[in-house]
C-alpha cells in the first residue's frame, strides 16, 4: 500500500480466562515446556493430551514473531481492515472456535480477530499442515492452539474436542476448513451446536456438508459459504493452485516437469491452475471431469479429455482435485506404472484409496517427509505423497497474498454474521454478497499500484449499476464452479431465477452497524 509502513507486530493480546485455560493443560507427564524440541519427541503419544508440540528457543529467529513479520507485508487488506475496525471492536463478545491450518498467514488472522474483539481457539484441519514455530508463537501470544505437525487421527479428533470442550466458555462462531469442527460439534455436542450464532466455511468438502445439513432440514443455524465467493474461487482456488503444485512437487520428489504425463483429475478452479502450471512447464496434461461444461473448458484450453482408466498405465503423475471420494481406487492404483507419483489437492484425503494400500502384501517405505514408496510384491512401486492429504500445504508452502484475500473475506463474513440484526439470516447456508467480495478485491489493488476506472453518471445509467458497486448481481458465480443443488424454498426472493440451481444469496451487508465505510477507498 503507497505509504503504507508494515507496523511493529501487533502487541500480544491475552484474556484471562485463556490463559488460565492454557496454564491448566492436562497431562500425565503434566505441562510440557513450549521449549521442548520437535524432533524429540516425534515419535511420543499426544493421545494424552500433551500440548504443545515447539521448536526449542534456539531454532527460534531472533525476531519472536518473524514468521507473522513476512506475512504482514503480504496481507495488506487484513491489516487494513484491522487498522480500520479495530477502534469499533465488531467481535466484541464474540467466542470464535476455527479449525484450519495452522500457518503464519492463520495467525495474522487469529490476531486480527482478536484485535477486533473476538476470543479464539484452534485446531489444526490437516495433520500434516501445522507449523509448530506458529503454533507455538500462538500460544506464547495467550491464544489457546491445540495441533502439532504430524498428528495421528486420534490425536487430530482429541485436538478439536479439546478446542471446544472447555468449563466455562461457549463458543457462539465458529470458523471452519472442511466441515470437520462444525461436524464435531453438532454431533457430539448438539445443545452447543444450537447456540452457535453462525458458520463461515471455506472448503469444498465442508459447503457440501453444510449443505447436505441444510437439505435434511438440521442445520439450525446460519452459515457463510465462503469457497464459492468470487475471490476465494479465483485467487485462492485457481491462482494458488498454479503456484503451489510445482512447489508442492519439487519439494518432495525433485523431479522434472518437462515431458512427464500427468493426469489431473477435474478440472474446477484448482484443476485449472494445476493445468495451466504443468502445462507451462512442458508436461503432457490429460484431465478428467465428470461436468460437460468444465470438460468443455479443458478441451477448448487444450488438454485432453479422457477417462481415468485409459491413462492410468502410461501417466508419470496423478493429481486428484475433485473434492469427491474414491477417484483413484486400489484398481488403478495396481495399474499404475512404476514410480508412478499419486498426489491429491483437493481438501480431503477420501480423494485416494490410501486405506486400500494399508496391506500385509504391500511394503511402505518412508524415504523422506511426507513422502512414501508403496512396494508390491513384484517390485513395483508408486510415490504417494502426504498419505493422499493436501499437498501444497502438507508439502510446501502457499503463496501469502492470496491467503490474504481468503483471510480477509472470512473475517468479513464473521463480522457481517455476528454484527447481523435478528432475522436477516435464517438457518441456511448463504454466499457471500458480492459487495463484500469486490470490497475485498479492492482492498489488494493498492499493493499493484492498480487504478479503477470509475462509471460516469450516463455510464451508471445504461448498466443499471451503482457507481460504487456491487457490479455483479448475488447470483453471479466466477464459472463454471461446481453448483450444489439446493431446495428451491431456500433461495430469497431477491435472487433472479437462474437457470441453474443456485445457493441462496446473502442480503446485502447492513455497513451501518460498521462505522467503516467499504467503498472508501484506501489511502
Amino acid at each position: 500500500i503507497t505509504g503504507w509502513k508494515i507496523p511493529d507486530f501487533f502487541p500480544q493480546i491475552q484474556f484471562a480466562d485463556q490463559k488460565q485455560e492454557f496454564n491448566k493443560r492436562p497431562s500425565k507427564i503434566g505441562r510440557r515446556s513450549l521449549s521442548r524440541s520437535i524432533s524429540q519427541s516425534s515419535t511420543d503419544s499426544y493421545s494424552s493430551g500433551v500440548f504443545p508440540r515447539c521448536v526449542p528457543p534456539a531454532l527460534f529467529p531472533p525476531h519472536p514473531h518473524f514468521p507473522f513479520a513476512i506475512s504482514l507485508a503480504e496481507m495488506p487488506a487484513l491489516m487494513a481492515l484491522r487498522k480500520r475496525a479495530q477502534g469499533e471492536k465488531p467481535l466484541a463478545g464474540a467466542k470464535i472456535v476455527g479449525c484450519t491450518h495452522i500457518t503464519a498467514q492463520t495467525a495474522v488472522l487469529m490476531e486480527t480477530l482478536g484485535a477486533l474483539g473476538a476470543q479464539c481457539r484452534w485446531a489444526a484441519c490437516n495433520i500434516y499442515s501445522t507449523l509448530n514455530e506458529v503454533a507455538a508463537a500462538l500460544a506464547e501470544s495467550g491464544f489457546p492452539v491445540f495441533a502439532w505437525k504430524g498428528e495421528s487421527e486420534d490425536d487430530f479428533w482429541w485436538c478439536i474436542d479439546r478446542c471446544v470442550n472447555v468449563e466455562g466458555w461457549q463458543p457462539n462462531m465458529i470458523l471452519d476448513d472442511g466441515g470437520d469442527l462444525t461436524h464435531w460439534i453438532y454431533k457430539k455436542y448438539p445443545n452447543m451446536f444450537k447456540k452457535i450464532k453462525g458458520i463461515v466455511e471455506e472448503s469444498v468438502t465442508g459447503v457440501h456438508r453444510l449443505y447436505q445439513l441444510s437439505k435434511a432440514g438440521k442445520l439450525c443455524v446460519p452459515a457463510m459459504n465462503v469457497n464459492d465467493s468470487v475471490t476465494k474461487q479465483k485467487f485462492d482456488n485457481l491462482y494458488c493452485c498454479r503456484e503451489s503444485i510445482l512447489d508442492g512437487l519439487k519439494r518432495t520428489t525433485d523431479m522434472m516437469f518437462g515431458g512427464k504425463q500427468v493426469v489431473v483429475c477435474g478440472y474446477g478452479e484448482v484443476g485449472k491452475g494445476c493445468c495451466a502450471a504443468l502445462k507451462a512447464m512442458g508436461s503432457i496434461v490429460y484431465v478428467t471431469e465428470i461436468d460437460p461444461i468444465c470438460a468443455l473448458q479443458a478441451c477448448m484450453d487444450g488438454f485432453r479429455l479422457v477417462k481415468l482408466n485409459e491413462v492410468i498405465r502410461q501417466v508419470d503423475i496423478v493429481i486428484t482435485c475433485t473434492g469427491n471420494k474414491n477417484v483413484v481406487t486400489r484398481e488403478h492404483l495396481d495399474r499404475m506404472k512404476n514410480s508412478c507419483i499419486v498426489c491429491n489437492m483437493g481438501h480431503s484425503n477420501t480423494e485416494i484409496d490410501v486405506a486400500s494400500l494399508r496391506t500385509p502384501e504391500l511394503t511402505w517405505e518412508r524415504v523422506r517427509s511426507q513422502v512414501d514408496h508403496v512396494i508390491w510384491p513384484d517390485g513395483k512401486r508408486i510415490v504417494l505423497l502426504a498419505e493422499g492429504r493436501l499437498l501444497n500445504l502438507s508439502c510446501s508452502t502457499v503463496p501469502t497474498f492470496v491467503l490474504s484475500i481468503t483471510a480477509t473475506t472470512q473475517a468479513l463474513a464473521l463480522i457481517e454474521l455476528y454484527n447481523a440484526p435478528e432475522g436477516r439470516y435464517k438457518q441456511d447456508v448463504y454466499l457471500l454478497p458480492k459487495k463484500m467480495d469486490e470490497y475485498v478485491a479492492s482492498l489488494h489493488l493498492p499493493t499493484f499500484d492498480a487504478h479503477l476506472t470509475e462509471l460516469t453518471d450516463e455510464q451508471a445509467k445504461y448498466l443499471g449499476l451503482n457507481k460504487n458497486g456491487p457490479f455483479k448481481p448475488n447470483y453471479y458465480r466466477c464459472p463454471p464452479a461446481l453448483t450444489l443443488p439446493v431446495p428451491s424454498s431456500s433461495v430469497p426472493s431477491q435472487c433472479p431465477p437462474s437457470p441453474v440451481p443456485s445457493q441462496p444469496c446473502a442480503p446485502a451487508p447492513a455497513w451501518g452497524h460498521l462505522r467503516f465505510n467499504p467503498t472508501h477507498p484506501l489511502r
